[in-house]
């Protein structure tokens, strides 16, 4: 960008909205969902019906999620931390038992590990993509190993295949091939392959917090598996153990539901204006060499929930975070750090990290950062996100 446009967009284009690294709200709202919670609500004062638990609206949206990620069966939950727990729940594990899981990572996945018991390995990720790394998984595993557990990080499919392939090659000696897990909660309707993120592996957990990139009301989530039997133990999980065993309550509520329908048919056009001024603002900045931009392998379907870039390396940590204050009180945009290492920045995490050792993953977490991005934001505003970063760079550039 000229330095003369880039200071007029800045004296000219400066937002309304303070966009925060990661929006408080993802997907919105138009008429249709508001009219449909109001019709539900309506609805359900019959005394006959109520909210209902296992009702039409959450048995319709669950087939609807199962048919867009082209999976035999999909849950419905109350939020996608719940979701892994469940998942975690399945592998039954015992004292000892190993899931490898990225560090640079929310620590949400990992958290679901602890809390039964098993014991997390922390892979490394490939830099360009921030997705765990299958080399570095194939080095890491154990006779105690018993999951890979990978998350889509930022809106971008993990390398499926490569994991599935690692866990038929290395059969736990009690259980078999490796389960393969997947944490989607900031990727649905991305894309890998001639799939949609959520059909490989052996169940996918999706979130639909306010946040997300669809919502139902702020809260929410679903697992997506074709394993009938993993169905089945998540029904009973979710519903006080059926007949089968533990379970508690982890429903969906029934107006939820019945906003998904409507969020989910609408979710790949606001993915598209999402994509758009990713791409916009991946023109804007190419030519800024300081700055890695996002990657997007050509076998997937980025969504870009979040727009990750890398500082030089010896930009990091102290010199990336002026950047970011810089952004915030100079020019009123947020960035957030998605994510920082959880095995060195999560106390209780990295307690149970001892011995574990991630130089790479530590240096990524001292570079990278994320400017906000929403599919509402204006072309204008984008172009003043941009002008911003580059204005930041610069100053940076020429500090000692």
């Amino acid at each position: 960008m000229e330095a003369d446009r880039r200071k007029e967009i800045l004296a000219t284009q400066r937002p309304k909205v303070f966009w925060q690294g990661e929006p408080m709200l993802g997907g919105w709202y138009t008429d249709e969902e508001v009219n449909t919670v109001v019709r539900v609500i309506r609805d359900s004062m019959d005394p006959t019906k109520g909210f209902g638990f296992i009702c039409p609206e959450i048995e319709q949206f669950e087939q609807d999620f199962a048919d867009y990620c082209g999976t035999a069966h999909s849950i419905s939950i109350n939020g996608a931390g719940t979701g892994l727990d469940m998942a975690v729940m399945c592998l039954d594990l015992e004292p000892g038992d190993e899931v490898i899981v990225p560090s640079i990572n929310f620590r949400a996945s990992i958290m679901a590990v602890l809390g039964q018991k098993g014991r997390p390995i922390f892979g490394e990720v490939d830099p360009r993509t921030f997705e765990l790394d299958p080399n570095d998984v194939e080095r890491k595993i154990t006779p105690r190993t018993r999951a890979i557990f990978p998350t889509h990080m930022n809106g971008l499919s993990a390398p499926m295949d490569d994991y599935l392939e690692i866990a038929e090659r290395h059969p736990h000696p009690k259980h078999g091939p490796l389960k393969v897990l997947g944490d989607a909660a900031r990727a649905c309707g991305g894309g890998y392959k001639d799939t949609k993120i959520g059909k490989k592996g052996w169940m996918t957990v999706f979130s639909f917090h306010t946040m997300k990139l669809m919502t139902t009301l702020g809260e929410g989530g679903g697992i997506t598996t074709d394993d009938p039997e993993a169905l089945q133990r998540l029904r009973s999980l979710r519903q006080f153990g059926g007949a089968e065993g533990w379970g508690t309550n982890y429903k969906m509520t029934k107006v939820q539901a019945a906003v998904g329908i409507v969020q989910l048919k609408r979710l790949d056009e606001m993915i598209a204006r999402r994509v758009q001024r990713a791409r916009e603002r991946t023109e804007l900045l190419k030519h800024i060499p300081e700055l890695t931009l996002p990657y997007e392998p050509p076998d997937c379907r980025h969504t870009f929930y979040l727009y990750t870039i890398l500082v030089p390396r010896e930009w990091a940590g102290e010199k990336r975070d002026r950047l970011i204050e810089i952004m915030r009180e100079d020019y009123g945009v947020g960035c957030v750090v998605a994510n920082p290492p959880c095995h060195q920045t999560i106390p209780f995490i990295k307690q149970h990290a001892a011995g574990q050792e991630l130089p790479l993953s530590d240096e990524l977490g001292a570079r990278l950062f994320c400017p906000g991005l929403h599919p509402q934001m204006s072309k204008e505003d984008n172009e003043y996100i941009c002008a911003a970063l580059e204005e930041t760079v610069i100053r940076l550039r020429e500090e000692k």
